[in-house]
């Protein structure tokens, strides 16, 4: 499904890379729209060029393929590509390490794609010897075949015991024929890396990097905390020192603050540096900062638009949801009124518990699910690493009755939120249903949830 004003990028490379990028994507990046070609060196720039007719920016995921995409595609688009580097060259290592006829030091590995001057200065960081390693000085960028013959004649000449390599189709090709051979792939840091630079290139980001952003913020149950203070002198230091908290943090996003009265406040920035400050609207710094040193929690709503009016309308419609939500949290409404949301509201250390995957946000709003249920499943999810729940623990849950929850649950599985996942035996009556909540299964600590 396709969702307006996103961004959309091309993908190009071996399957196995190009799923690795999408599930980058998913997690990461909202705003992108990716589309992607599975493909081999030497179909790569026809792929490229069919991609380059869809997208505003293309992302390759190898040197090899870039270099072949350069020669022969003319495009007046931003190419990019995924670099090597040497987090996946060590797990790539240690992977072979593994095996226990590879584990001695003597052991000497064949690889390509690195210059001896790089891959001296990596493995030195490892205490591995430049020795252990017979590295491919032909040409820059090689054919598939090539190095399937270099490290075929390496170890048949029985100077290497094993391969490295970058390439899928050699790795796949080498381990066929009984040569054991580790694929070096980009880690996800890398992927980011590269994603964070194909953004930046694209019309569409420096067109917005200018827009005004309107934020929303209310200091939630104000009223209970200034009655807990001793004096008016008191109520006087703690207004101040919550209006220099948030100047303090405006004053980081480059913005302007001005205080509404009483718990409410407005600022204004830019989207380029709110979204650079959200980690790409990941987290919010500021609610850490507010808790630990005057318990208060806050509810931030942000609004973009293509005019001051309409983000200020998309602020308070995402402060209206925050509070829905039962406040503590942050939404989003975009332009389009896409929202996204919540936010967690800490500090980049702390669990990733945001929801920023438009499609999953859209679906749960259509099957009748508010900001307040999405925020409490998702916390008791994060929470317990539980995916499974009977009907009488969501209920307890989401505040609402057995015969509410059940309404509820017909609606979320409609729309393949939900699943029935088994039955639990009862002395009386008919079986208990077990539901998983499958849409949330990326919020679990692992994959091996109940």
């Amino acid at each position: 499904m396709e969702i307006p004003n996103r961004i959309a990028i091309g993908i190009l490379g071996p399957e196995a890379l190009v799923n690795k990028v999408l599930s980058v994507i998913a997690t990461s990046f909202p705003f992108f729209q990716p589309l992607h070609c599975a493909c081999s060196t030497e179909k790569a720039p026809a792929a490229a060029e069919q991609l380059l007719t869809e997208v505003e920016v293309l992302l390759v995921t190898s040197p090899a393929l870039y270099r072949r995409v350069k020669e022969h595609v003319v495009t007046r688009l931003p190419v990019h590509m995924i670099p090597l580097t040497d987090a996946g060259l060590f797990s790539a290592l240690y992977r072979l390490r593994h095996h226990k006829e590879l584990a001695t030091r003597s052991s000497v590995f064949s690889i390509d794609s690195f210059t001896s001057s790089d891959l001296h200065q990596h493995v030195k960081e490892i205490g591995e010897s430049a020795s252990n390693f017979l590295i491919y000085d032909g040409a820059p960028y090689p054919q598939t075949d090539e190095l399937i013959q270099f490290h075929m004649e390496a170890y048949r000449e029985g100077k290497t015991q094993a391969a490295l390599t970058t390439e899928t189709e050699v790795a796949e090709e080498l381990n066929r024929i009984g040569i054991s051979c580790e694929w070096i792939a980009p880690t996800d840091q890398n992927i980011t890396v590269a994603l964070e630079r194909a953004l930046l290139t694209t019309e569409t980001r420096r067109s917005k990097e200018a827009q005004i952003l309107v934020g929303m913020l209310n200091v939630d149950n104000f009223g209970k905390k200034l009655q807990q203070q001793s004096s008016e002198h008191e109520i006087q230091r703690f207004k101040l020192e919550i209006h220099r908290k948030l100047i303090d943090y405006v004053e980081s996003l480059d913005g302007y603050l001005t205080h509404l009265g009483a718990d409410d406040y407005v600022f204004f920035t830019t989207r380029g540096i709110f979204e650079r400050e959200t980690v790409g609207y990941k987290f919010v710094p500021l609610a850490r900062e507010v808790w630990k040193s005057l318990g208060l929690s806050l509810s931030m709503g942000i609004g973009m638009g293509r005019s001051a009016n309409e983000a200020g309308a998309h602020a308070r419609l995402a402060l209206r949801r925050c509070k829905e939500a039962g406040g503590n949290t942050c939404f989003i409404v975009h332009e389009d009124k896409t929202l996204i949301g919540p936010l967690e509201m800490a500090d980049p250390l702390s669990r990733d518990l945001s929801v920023t995957d438009p499609v999953l946000l859209k679906n749960a709003e259509e099957a009748g699910m508010t900001s307040a249920y999405l925020s409490r499943l998702l916390a008791t999810v994060a929470r317990t690493n539980k995916l499974n729940y009977e009907v009488h623990e969501l209920a307890n849950i989401l505040g609402v009755t057995v015969r509410s929850t059940h309404r509820l649950l017909l609606q979320w599985m409609d729309h393949g939120l939900i699943a029935i996942v088994g039955y639990v035996k009862v002395p009386k009556g008919r079986p208990k249903q077990t539901f998983r909540l499958q849409f949330l299964e990326k919020f679990a600590g692992n994959s091996y949830v109940t």
